[in-house]
């Protein structure tokens, strides 16, 4: 059951889209950690040799964070190494943060724009021609900024490899894949990159999992209408889907729980 309704899921050549994206996504963060980590270490030990007073627990309340401020977008400002990140808050510390002044902003903010596109889409699906413009800006960014470094050309090389490769699954009689998908996966058979059922059902459990955890963490923050109303949404979806239903019946019950108040 839960690999043929994955295996419909995957027909919808949309959704599919979605999923590729929101790993190619995970594999950019996987190369930004360790470059973010390395730069981040050097730049802090610079100011700590630079001034001794840094170098001494501070004692007085005028350290003391005010309010929820943090480089880190929702949920994630008590995050305590790159490697828990998500895409989006790597990206966003290397705009915000002096540490990454070689860094051009503005192939980051196309990331991002493009990021939170895919995470804010109501129906969980993107076009071909978003995936065009995606896959462009990606290139961009990694081969413009961060061509010099392994980790980054690594990624690069896997976010390609994503891309082009075929998600959909073949369920042993079943008649619900259409010629356009079996074609598909002939043609991308060439490529030798074969993807295990087990390993694509993990791939979109972490994305929607994601998800989930921005829309919660909104809802607990009482963020705007628009927020909500993609929560319910993103439920609705999951209930729909036996499969995931069971997989995030802990968080669907706390949605239950937010919308009756309790």
């Amino acid at each position: 059951m839960v690999l043929e309704e994955l295996a419909v899921r995957l027909n919808d050549r949309e959704y599919k889209n979605w999923l590729k994206a929101g790993r190619c996504l995970f594999l950019l963060k996987e190369g930004l950690h360790p470059f973010i980590t390395q730069h981040a270490r050097a730049f802090h030990g610079d100011l700590l040799n630079q001034n001794a007073l840094l170098r001494k627990p501070c004692v007085t309340s005028s350290c003391s964070p005010r309010g929820n401020r943090a480089f880190m977008p929702r949920g994630q400002g008590r995050v305590k190494g790159a490697e828990h990140c998500d895409a989006s808050a790597l990206l966003n510390l290397i705009i915000h943060c002096d540490c990454f002044h070689f860094v051009d902003p503005k192939f980051v903010r196309e990331v991002i724009r493009f990021r939170n596109e895919l995470m804010h889409s109501y129906d969980l699906r993107v076009t071909d021609e978003w995936m065009r413009r995606f896959q462009t800006s990606v290139r961009k960014l990694l081969v413009r900024q961060f061509g010099d470094v392994p980790q980054m050309t690594t990624a690069g090389n896997q976010i390609e490899e994503m891309l082009s490769v075929n998600l959909s699954i073949y369920v042993s009689g079943s008649d619900r894949m259409d010629s356009a998908a079996l074609e598909e996966i002939e043609s991308d058979s060439v490529n030798q990159w074969e993807i295990s059922a087990d390993l694509i059902v993990q791939w979109e459990a972490e994305l929607l999992q994601e998800r989930l955890r921005e829309l919660l963490q909104a809802a607990d923050d009482d963020a705007e209408t628009q927020d909500t109303e993609q929560l319910k949404r993103l439920a609705g979806f999951l209930q729909a889907n036996s499969d995931l239903s069971e997989r995030f019946s802990s968080e669907l019950q706390a949605i239950n729980l937010s919308e009756t108040g309790e």
